[in-house]
């Protein structure tokens, strides 16, 4: 396939994506050119909100930028040595989804299902990928074939794409696939499928961090089903001396949860990271608005939305519950 013809093929599902951003899993991306190089050489497909609006490339500094070029210039030679080998497509494409050239990514993972079909990393990976370009029926069927294709099986350290402050990683191949699994449900609004996939991520969970993710999303989702004694059971564990390495975020809206912070301990806009902003500010949004106080949630979700961080789940999470707020305000017009 020439390069020009790659090119239609990505505008043809770039238009596909705006008009169906949550339509059904049958809506698939179409099959890229194997050619990693004119994967490489592409821009990247622009991604559009589930407000209809398109997500412009975030900032990043020219070190910074320089650094993730570099890595996925690695990762592309080592897939031209290897294109069969499942490793070297995998990082191939995660790292352009590290570049958000999400599309792009998920053009890889689906040359390495063709290749890997019984495979459940290349499922999970464009899954999780599925979730950043707001395909949720898609990123549902991708992640539910993972969870098929490792149930019964031992479980593996997943190596990190950004390691943390000790160069220890905190999740596995299964913990991911279900954590994935338990947000596309969550993201789509259908809370039953997702708490069973969140309590399945819980019971797998090896350490602090990865439990206090899941329990925050565990706890949102019980929330959200009405199910608050059991919401609050949950905060029982969680005290402020776990061994945090990662989710601090997560620790914190945990602690919020219990009345031992203040809301506006976890919204300083200007002095939090802006991830932990982003994070910290949906779970104080979803919060507020479990508690039955819708207009001070939607205060947080716009906030949240307001900044530039639209990879991060508590963004999609939060533009997720605005585009159903908004489409439920018009439908009673």
């Amino acid at each position: 396939m020439r390069y020009s013809s790659w090119m239609l093929r990505l505008a043809v599902a770039t238009a596909a994506f705006v008009s169906a951003a949550c339509s059904s899993g049958a809506d698939r991306a179409p099959t890229p050119d194997s050619s990693a190089t004119a994967v490489a050489a592409g821009s990247g497909t622009p991604v559009m909100s589930l407000l209809g609006e398109p997500l412009p490339p975030r900032p990043m500094s020219a070190e910074v930028r320089a650094g993730l070029e570099a890595k996925l210039e690695e990762a592309r030679a080592a897939y031209d040595r290897a294109p069969l080998d499942a490793d070297s497509i995998i990082w191939f494409g995660r790292r352009l989804a590290y570049l958000e050239r999400y599309n792009d990514a998920i053009g890889v993972f689906t040359e390495g299902i063709e290749k890997h079909p019984n495979d459940a990393r290349m499922y999970r990976h464009r899954g999780h990928r599925y979730i950043s370009v707001r395909r949720f029926d898609d990123a549902v069927a991708d992640l539910q074939k993972a969870a098929d294709l490792v149930r019964n099986t031992p479980d593996e350290v997943e190596p990190d794409g950004a390691p943390n402050a000790r160069g220890i990683p905190l999740s596995t191949t299964n913990g991911n696939i279900y954590y994935h699994l338990a947000l596309a449900h969550y993201l789509k609004g259908d809370y039953e499928p997702s708490l069973a996939a969140w309590q399945e991520a819980l019971r797998i969970s090896t350490n602090d961090d990865t439990r206090v993710a899941v329990t925050d999303w565990l706890y949102m989702t019980l929330r959200r089903l009405g199910r608050d004694d059991e919401a609050r059971a949950l905060l029982t564990p969680i005290t402020a001396d776990l061994e945090i390495i990662e989710n601090s975020a997560y620790l914190r809206r945990l602690l919020f949860y219990k009345g031992q912070l203040p809301a506006d301990s976890l919204l300083v806009p200007g002095q939090t990271d802006e991830l932990q902003y982003v994070t910290q500010g949906y779970g104080v949004g979803n919060w507020y608005l479990a508690e039955g106080d819708t207009a001070r949630a939607t205060e947080i979700f716009d906030r949240v939305l307001a900044t530039n961080y639209w990879a991060a789940f508590g963004y999609i999470a939060a533009e997720a519950d605005v585009a159903r707020r908004r489409a439920g305000t018009r439908a009673t017009d």
